[in-house]
């Protein structure tokens, strides 16, 4: 009622501005129909108000303009308003306070955020026989509120239950879990993967000897403080072992251990070098006696020669 008193204030006004401007043309200006400085769509408009009348077919509909409501010719009402048709002219009046789209003032077509259309209405809860769609923004059946893989739902977007071989997160049924997620079969739920995690290295501990003579290894650890869940991150490795250097002392008693195991070589070479000497004598002696019998054969020998020339010549002497 207030609205369409403005709009007869405005065109009054309008009134009294085109009967001023036939006595002065020359101080005011006026829009007339067809003229081309009128905004589009419009059929007769104002310097300060806009369009006051639009073209067969059109909405008038009043923008507020800081103090002053401005009028623009649409094709259809924006979003919030409604369209009324009348033979004087076409109107955009404003939605329930409800409703973000609208038939009429008392029918809504689609709710604001946080409530739900049934038979027109906007209501925060739904009646007992249907569920709130947060998407539609609606109130459905229960039946067919639920998508196909959950087992019982809050509403159409948000399941409570999954069925078998499904697990919930965040209101939705996964058949397999996200990343950083893994399936609970206790809780046919995807819960969060637990990865391992480990403290700080301990210092170096001591440097032992290890096997080898004078080779030396020092080890350091570190705790597990959460172990990690079956598709979590595994643990590192929870010690380290490096070659150290010991004291040249204690080294020492090492390299004593090696003079005894190179002794034992040299009494090993000695005793190999003495058969050896030995078998050499044995040798020189053998070469000797064949040198002996030699020169006896060489002696015999020229003895025998000897004795045959005598014979020959029985009066050499």
């Amino acid at each position: 009622m207030q609205l369409q008193q403005l709009i007869s204030l405005v065109l009054i006004l309008h009134w009294m501005e085109d009967a001023d401007c036939q006595h002065h043309a020359s101080k005011h200006r006026q829009h007339k129909q067809g003229s081309q400085d009128c905004p589009g769509g419009c059929l007769t408009c104002s310097t300060h108000n806009g369009c006051l009348t639009c073209l067969p077919k059109l909405f008038i509909h009043l923008e507020r303009d800081g103090m002053r409501q401005i009028g623009v010719c649409l094709a259809s009402c924006p979003k919030g308003f409604f369209g009324t048709r009348s033979p004087e002219k076409n109107d955009c009046s404003k939605c329930g306070s409800e409703c973000d789209t609208c038939f009429d003032k008392n029918f809504c077509t689609r709710c604001r955020a946080g409530s739900y259309l049934h038979k027109g209405k906007c209501q925060e809860s739904c009646p007992d026989e249907l569920v709130p769609s947060d998407a539609k923004r609606e109130c459905v059946p229960r039946l067919t509120a639920c998508p196909a893989d959950c087992d019982s739902c809050l509403n159409s977007e948000t399941c409570t239950r999954c069925m078998p071989g499904y697990y919930l997160l965040h209101g939705q049924c996964h058949s397999v879990c996200p990343e950083e997620f893994e399936p609970s079969e206790q809780l046919m739920e995807c819960v969060p993967a637990v990865h391992c995690e480990v403290g700080e290295w301990s210092e170096w501990g001591p440097c032992l000897r290890i096997g080898k003579p004078c080779f030396r290894e020092e080890t350091r650890t570190r705790k597990v403080l959460q172990n990690p869940s079956p598709q979590g991150k595994p643990c590192p490795a929870t010690s380290e072992k490096r070659e150290c250097f010991g004291k040249r002392k204690r080294c020492g008693k090492d390299r004593g251990s090696h003079k005894g195991e190179r002794k034992n070589r040299n009494n090993r070479k000695d005793k190999a070098s003495g058969e050896g000497r030995r078998e050499r004598k044995r040798e020189r002696e053998r070469e000797r006696e064949m040198g002996d019998r030699e020169e006896s054969e060489n002696r015999n020998k020229t003895e025998q020669r000897r004795r045959r020339a005598q014979s020959r010549d029985p009066g050499a002497v």
